[in-house]
């Protein structure tokens, strides 16, 4: 597929939805009774948004804010406890719906430790929801369940087949949540579950391998591949999830800025320039450094930064949402949120090793200094 000018790729181009969009999302057409709407992790970096956007809803009467700790959001009802704790059921008497948003995304965790907290909080939350009677359920996985492929279309529609495959950092989670949703309402006649699919997420508190790829001195670039940036602000993906509490969407919806950003694009706006490696070199290294412990992100995370995974978002613009944010703006954010910091390979470098590391001599020095670190584990692991 050819990509089309770079104004149609940024949703810049003119017609009649231009006007919406310029506008922001707008605020939600619902006109069905008030509900009552429990948002698990609450006092996360999202929960604490979706939560205080619900206490703002004209279509939420109440919000109960469920997490292991309390947080800062005014105006909820606090419910101090793990959500793999069966007793949330009991917590969730006389909730309409779920928003569920408790996720372990940290990169340093143990993955075993994560997969069992993210997969047992969802399976646990869905099975409370069903028994204290609950109508309706919101997981949030992300876009990267699609995968990124080399013949990916784009954008994706949101019925596009799940290709992924476990290798990056959380996808095996978030595909194991989307099984469960799928089986959920044949488990649990009456329960409907509603999963979004967001880009690349960015907003203040927001860390991961993705934005960590733009902390390194030169965007690395895989030869022959086809790089494209889409971006999804925190916020508009709050305004999102307020559109599928609100039952205004329904099923596998996807969410991001319109239209996407090539690699040329990304470095002309971020003045980063690239570094562009062989495929073999760039997952063979990747993958040694990983398997070494020296970096928190596996070589199918590098997929990611080669091949498409854009996203149409089309049923959330049928419902008549639109982003608040674009590409260009979000991208302008997350430069600036990651500005003073370094990693290489998704691994952050302290204040002497980023000057050692990350000087002058960019992206030279950064991999000297990588290959350096390889050798240097491979003598200990000798003796």
């Amino acid at each position: 597929m050819s990509s089309p000018p770079s104004d149609v790729r940024s949703g810049l181009t003119g017609g009649e939805d231009d006007s919406a969009a310029a506008a922001g999302s707008p605020s939600p057409a619902y006109g069905g009774r008030p509900l009552t709407v429990a948002v698990t992790g609450a006092a996360g970096v999202l929960g604490e948004r979706v939560a205080a956007r619900m206490v703002d809803s004209p279509g939420v009467r109440r919000v109960l804010a469920i997490d292991d700790r309390r947080g800062e959001v005014p105006g909820v009802q606090w419910r101090i406890l793990d959500v793999r704790d069966p007793a949330v059921a009991e917590r969730l008497a006389g909730v309409d719906v779920v928003v569920h948003l408790a996720m372990d995304l940290g990169m340093e965790t143990d993955p075993r430790a994560r997969s069992a907290y993210n997969v047992r909080g969802a399976q646990t939350v869905v099975t409370a929801a069903a028994a204290a009677g609950v109508s309706r359920v919101v997981l949030c996985t992300s876009a990267m369940v699609y995968g990124a492929l080399p013949d990916n279309e784009v954008p994706l529609a949101e019925d596009s087949e799940l290709r992924a495959t476990e290798e990056a950092t959380l996808v095996g989670d978030l595909l194991e949540i989307e099984r469960l949703a799928r089986r959920a309402p044949r488990a649990h006649p009456g329960l409907q579950i509603t999963v979004l699919r967001p880009a690349v997420v960015v907003g203040p508190g927001i860390d991961t391998v993705l934005t960590r790829h733009f902390e390194a001195p030169r965007l690395l670039v895989v030869a022959g591949s086809r790089p494209c940036w889409q971006f999804c602000h925190v916020d508009d993906l709050a305004s999102a999830l307020e559109y599928a509490a609100l039952g205004l969407v329904e099923g596998e919806v996807t969410v991001g800025s319109d239209g996407w950003l090539e690699q040329e694009d990304v470095e002309e706006l971020s003045g980063i320039r690239r570094m562009e490696l062989p495929a073999s070199l760039a997952l063979g290294t990747a993958a040694r450094l990983h398997r070494l412990g020296l970096t928190p992100a596996p070589a199918g995370d590098l997929a990611y930064t080669m091949y498409p995974w854009v996203v149409s978002g089309s049923r959330l613009h049928e419902a008549g949402w639109r982003p608040e944010h674009s590409n260009e703006e979000v991208l302008a954010e997350l430069l600036a949120q990651v500005s003073g910091k370094h990693a290489v390979a998704g691994r952050r470098l302290g204040g002497k090793e980023a000057a050692t590391s990350l000087g002058a001599a960019g992206a030279t020095v950064a991999l000297v200094g990588t290959a350096a670190l390889v050798r240097r584990a491979r003598k200990r692991r000798r003796f």
